[in-house]
């Protein structure tokens, strides 16, 4: 009879534990999409194709851990794909706590397709990556440039569909605090002693100063890709008329606002505050039609860097 009802608990605390890891997986997996991971792709093999046809060749480096990367299979027998693959993939997986599951599943995808994307662009087509670029030649300056254009395409895609491809920000996160660094502050400091050993490698000091090109290109290409070309405009409106100019910005352009009560700090009377998203082109409109209602209105205008709202929301206008 005991051993019996030992055999039920057993299967019951089976029954329990594999319904755990069932009810776990379904969570995470219900947090990663496959428009994410078919983006993530194109964003990997972009990436590999700006490193392994613009940058490696004339032995150009790029930022963060990338650039690492192409400096130690330089001076060593291992290949960019190995390195890719050996330094980010841990740094992404020590930092899951503090990134979340959905980060850390995009990125370590990501840099498996930017390390197989670049091995078979070096290794598999057959295409000549030595000692020029099949595209720019020796024109140094163009591989800086086009490199960072087309890296930071890569780089911007997969940050704008949940992850990222190297693993310089997660290291930043990681040690920029115990170093009293901010993380932008991080990165620049490993990228700078990272070309100066690529100065030291190489034995010229002109070749790690095109790579400073190639990470403002490839930084701007970021935010753009990220950010979009055309930053809506967030405008803050303080006005004795607040009701008036709401329903005639909402009629004009379609959309809603926000209305807040404030009070004014010198008059001490009420005021409402009123918050609006245009686009630039927008703004002559929307400064007409506040001024025309009240033309003492105090109006600011701030550059927002994406405009979204949740699908599970109901927002009237």
């Amino acid at each position: 009879m005991k051993r019996v009802i030992s055999k039920k608990v057993i299967i019951n605390k089976m029954k329990c534990f594999l319904k755990k890891i069932k009810d776990k997986a379904t969570v995470l997996s219900g947090t990663l999409h496959m428009k994410n991971f078919i983006a993530i792709t194109i964003a990997g093999i972009i990436n590999a194709t700006g490193v392994t046809l613009f940058l490696a060749p004339v032995r150009l480096y790029d930022s963060g851990i990338s650039g690492t990367s192409m400096l130690l299979s330089q001076i060593s027998p291992l290949s960019l794909s190995v390195f890719l693959i050996i330094l980010n993939v841990p740094l992404f997986l020590y930092g899951y706590k503090k990134q979340g599951f959905a980060f850390t599943a995009y990125s370590v995808y990501a840099v498996g397709v930017y390390s197989f994307a670049a091995w078979i662009i070096t290794d598999v087509l057959p295409i000549n990556v030595i000692g020029s670029s099949p595209l720019a030649g020796g024109d140094l300056l163009l591989c800086a440039i086009f490199g960072g254009l087309i890296s930071g395409t890569g780089s911007g895609l997969t940050i704008r569909y949940g992850g990222a491809i190297d693993g310089i920000e997660v290291m930043a996160v990681i040690f920029a605090k115990a170093l009293n660094l901010s993380v932008g502050t991080f990165v620049m400091v490993y990228n700078v002693i990272l070309y100066i050993i690529s100065a030291f490698v190489t034995g010229s000091w002109i070749l790690p100063l095109y790579p400073v090109i190639t990470y403002y290109a490839a930084l701007k290409t970021v935010d753009f890709i990220v950010e979009g070309i055309d930053r809506s405009k967030g405008v803050m409106i303080v006005t004795s008329f607040g009701d008036e100019v709401s329903d005639a910005l909402m009629a004009e352009f379609d959309c809603g606002t926000t209305k807040i009560a404030a009070l004014g700090g010198y008059s001490n009377q009420d005021k409402t505050l009123i918050y609006f998203v245009v686009n630039r082109f927008q703004i002559a409109k929307m400064r007409n039609i506040v001024t025309g209602i009240d033309p003492l209105a105090f109006v600011t205008i701030n550059e927002v860097a994406d405009v979204f709202k949740s699908s599970q929301s109901n927002i009237s206008k």
